[in-house]
């Protein structure tokens, strides 16, 4: 897998069915402590390796630093971040790269492995499965007030917990069940995936609103206008290929098109494993949901109902 699909990251064959899995990613701060940005930018970077069914084995750094900045305080907080939630995942920082930048950024590259039969591809779903959603939507909402200062000290730690919620543990609930496809949700918004899933396998996704999770307030700050750019750039890519109910509240609808840092897996299965996914994801705490159907390719790539 390579360029000719848009799947999360690129699989090398080495011999017989063992495969390396390729991603790379890293992004300026979203939150203001550096551990925490550490925490979630790891958290992301491995996150495609869980999309694509395998599982890391080694990372790498990436991390530019503006010159003034104290390293003591800062950039080692940063890299602690990173290699604590490395250590979650089960693998070391091997090394890495750093520059002088007028912006912080930092990230992974990281390497995964997988038998080719475990590998998933965004475009393997099929009539009759389920959708199933692994993390709350709105992080990029809660992200922008927070930067505003409107989110409390409680909402703000939930969002740092929920973005630097590793997807390895709900990734590794699907042994043996019949998953047909997976992508992770980040910055197109859940309708932006899932129409990416639905147009590669020549189907429609249909997505029931009620059934969504949430984070805390992020309806409220949605209703009051504190949405990000890339929310509005997200329906205008759209447009044409999703239809909307027409009494879906707006703010519900901008949070589908809200764009997600550190998202939830998106996954596509039978309904006879979706039923027993949830029961292993209950029994590991996990908060997973069923938000809809795969059904016949229809003028739309995506309904919201």
């Amino acid at each position: 897998m390579g360029f000719d699909s848009s799947d999360d990251a690129a699989v090398y064959r080495i011999e017989g069915d063992l495969c390396l899995i390729h991603t790379v990613d890293f992004f300026p701060p979203i939150v203001d402590d550096p551990y925490e940005f550490g925490l979630i930018a790891a958290t992301n970077s491995l996150s495609d390796i869980y999309a694509m069914g395998g599982r890391p084995i080694s990372a790498l750094n990436l991390l530019c630093i503006p010159g003034d900045f104290d390293h003591e305080k800062i950039t080692r907080r940063i890299l602690e971040g990173g290699s604590d939630k490395a250590a979650e995942a089960g693998i070391n920082i091997s090394g890495g790269h750093s520059i002088e930048d007028d912006e912080p950024k930092y990230g992974l590259s990281v390497v995964g492995i997988a038998r080719e039969s475990e590998i998933l591809s965004n475009g393997g779903a099929r009539v009759g499965d389920l959708l199933i959603l692994t993390k709350a939507l709105g992080s990029g909402i809660l992200t922008t007030a927070d930067k505003a200062g409107l989110l409390s000290p409680a909402d703000h730690t939930t969002l740092v917990a929920t973005l630097s919620a590793l997807n390895r543990w709900p990734y590794e609930q699907i042994k043996d069940l019949d998953v047909s496809a997976c992508t992770d949700v980040t910055g197109f918004g859940l309708i932006g995936h899932a129409a990416e899933m639905a147009e590669t396998a020549g189907l429609t996704f249909y997505i029931h609103a009620e059934k969504l999770p949430l984070l805390p307030q992020s309806i409220e700050l949605a209703r009051d206008g504190i949405i990000p750019a890339g929310a509005y750039k997200n329906r205008d890519f759209m447009c044409g290929r999703y239809l909307g109910s027409e009494s879906l509240p707006l703010e519900l609808e901008d949070i589908c098109f809200d764009p997600q840092t550190s998202g939830g897996l998106l996954y596509t299965m039978s309904p006879d494993s979706a039923e027993e996914y949830l029961k292993r994801c209950k029994i590991a705490g996990l908060d997973v949901r069923v938000i809809g159907e795969v059904k016949a390719q229809e003028n739309v790539s995506v309904r919201l109902l």
